[in-house]
């Protein structure tokens, strides 16, 4: 028996969610550090791009017996640690983009106007960066909505279930609408994305 779709939602929701706010408070500050020094960059997103080739259900299968020690092995737990993995690569990728893309004229013009290297960084380096920086951010949610899908195979609820139920079952109107409400959100989480980009772009060019 589905559980209630909007029960299936909120899972899905609070996943995505979750893992991406964390993922972000990591990969963003990371990448603001790492910008500076090529190297360490370049080793570091080496290994964010190895864990992206991980198919989702290995990673699952990886994480399960590990963080069943704790009593943690299936559910939510494990679903939200394998997309804040995911989620590494486009945030760190295009924050270390963003931040060696700024004009450096225009960080010079600052220094040249005495603001010291953090001061720059807070209003200079960082709002140029933004729209990159918010794009890998809009990518790794929209990926993490279709990979949570996946997470329904190891107990995390979610969209998926509609899907994993449809294929158990042979039943298509399941698997139908779980694909499309997974797709939907995806769609619509860009849309507000986008469009809170935007407000606090205006915002930014204010200040």
């Amino acid at each position: 028996m589905t559980q209630p779709f909007l029960t299936a939602l909120w899972q899905h929701l609070v996943i995505v969610c979750t893992a991406v706010g964390i993922a972000a408070c990591i990969a963003v500050p990371l990448g603001v550090v790492v910008s500076d020094h090529p190297r360490v960059a370049g080793a570091i997103l080496f290994v964010d791009g190895v864990v992206m080739t991980i198919p989702s259900v290995a990673l699952y299968g990886l994480l399960m017996p590990v963080l069943a020690l704790v009593g943690k092995g299936i559910g939510t737990v494990p679903a939200v640690i394998a997309m804040i993995l995911y989620s590494q690569l486009p945030m760190l990728r295009n924050t270390v983009a963003g931040i060696r893309n700024v004009d450096r004229s225009v960080i010079d013009a600052a220094r040249g106007i005495g603001m010291g290297k953090w001061r720059i960084l807070a209003t200079v380096s960082l709002p140029l960066a933004f729209p990159v920086i918010m794009a890998g951010i809009r990518s790794s949610f929209v990926m993490g909505v279709g990979v949570t899908a996946i997470a329904a195979y190891i107990g995390a609820g979610g969209l998926g279930m509609y899907i994993m139920l449809g294929i158990a079952n042979s039943n298509r109107d399941l698997i139908v609408t779980g694909a499309l409400a997974t797709t939907f959100l995806a769609l619509l989480a860009d849309l507000l994305l986008g469009r809170l980009q935007r407000v606090l772009e205006r915002r930014m060019g204010k200040g």
